[in-house]
């Protein structure tokens, strides 16, 4: 298939993980790398909507302050994680540490970033507690973000 996702077995992965999902070569020669960057488990957990929504402002904010190379951060649709894309071909182990940096700082934050009706399609449907639990638990576990199957 042609999306790379509906040819990973989601059945024998072991979230959370970080892997690279994608890298593509644009027509003038620049690289971007897609990173699946897993939260919960396929077909046995997902995160709720109010978190994953928070959770996407804020580390769309904060990763920014960590790093010049983010050019995007979104959810996926199954609520199972994210896809953070990246400008070039930086080493798992400098993607590792502005994931890090950044649910570390989401911890900290009083707010979600443009979580108003002006600024956001549906401002009312935030949790930034729900993004904070969800930025933990993941850091909790940080030593096996790189194994990506059990």
């Amino acid at each position: 298939m042609n999306v790379e996702s509906f040819n990973l077995d989601h059945r024998t992965v072991a979230a959370p993980y970080v892997r690279v999902a994608d890298r593509k070569v644009l027509p003038q020669g620049d690289v971007i790398t897609k990173y699946d960057v897993r939260f919960t488990q396929p077909n046995v957990a997902h995160l709720d909507m109010k978190a994953i929504h928070s959770l996407e402002h804020l580390f769309a904010e904060h990763s920014r302050n960590h790093s010049t190379a983010v050019l995007d951060f979104s959810p996926m649709g199954c609520q199972t994680g994210y896809y953070l894309i990246l400008q070039g071909e930086p080493e798992l182990p400098q993607v590792l540490s502005l994931i890090e940096a950044t649910l570390t700082e989401i911890l900290d934050a009083s707010e979600v970033p443009a979580a108003n009706e002006v600024q956001c399609g549906w401002g009312a449907n935030h949790s930034l507690e729900g993004a904070q639990d969800a930025a933990r638990a993941f850091l909790a576990q940080r030593a096996e973000w790189e194994n990506v199957t059990a």
